[in-house]
């Protein structure tokens, strides 16, 4: 049988994910200097446990590694970069255009505090990758259990 950590602010987490993607979808977003679509590109994320803490990995194609930052700051996680659409090919000679350029910014709230030093990222193939360690607090301890006589 697994084990489940019962973490109370999960589904507040999820709560303010939901609602920013809300946002996101609905707010249309001015300034985009970068194509002539209305489209917005908001690289998709997954993040999962590991036993050492969570990863969080963003699918990033076409981003070079000196466009893309990722920030700690308290324990809010930032990734930042921006794709650049092809300037050798004219607006006037696209029959079609779906692929959304310019700069994005995903934020996350982390559950607890790490420090910056501790965070490692790896980006290949157009996948970011990030890595953010537990604390020794945050990680489950065995308690041993004394029978009194």
């Amino acid at each position: 049988m697994t084990q489940a950590r019962w973490d109370p602010f999960r589904n507040i987490a999820a709560l303010q994910d939901r609602i920013n993607r809300v946002f996101d979808d609905s707010v249309a977003k001015v300034g985009d200097l970068y194509a002539d679509t209305a489209c917005t590109w908001k690289p998709p994320v997954d993040i999962y446990e590991t036993d050492d803490g969570i990863v969080i990995t963003a699918e990033v194609p076409g981003v070079r590694k000196e466009d893309l930052s990722v920030e700690l700051r308290e324990n809010v996680l930032t990734l930042k970069g921006r794709r650049l659409a092809d300037s050798e090919i004219p607006g006037d000679r696209y029959l079609r255009k779906e692929r959304c350029f310019g700069p994005f910014c995903r934020v996350f709230t982390l559950q607890y505090r790490v420090r910056p030093e501790k965070v490692s990222a790896k980006f290949k193939d157009g996948v970011l990758e990030v890595y953010v360690p537990g604390t020794e607090a945050d990680r489950p301890r065995q308690v041993n259990i004394e029978v009194a006589e």
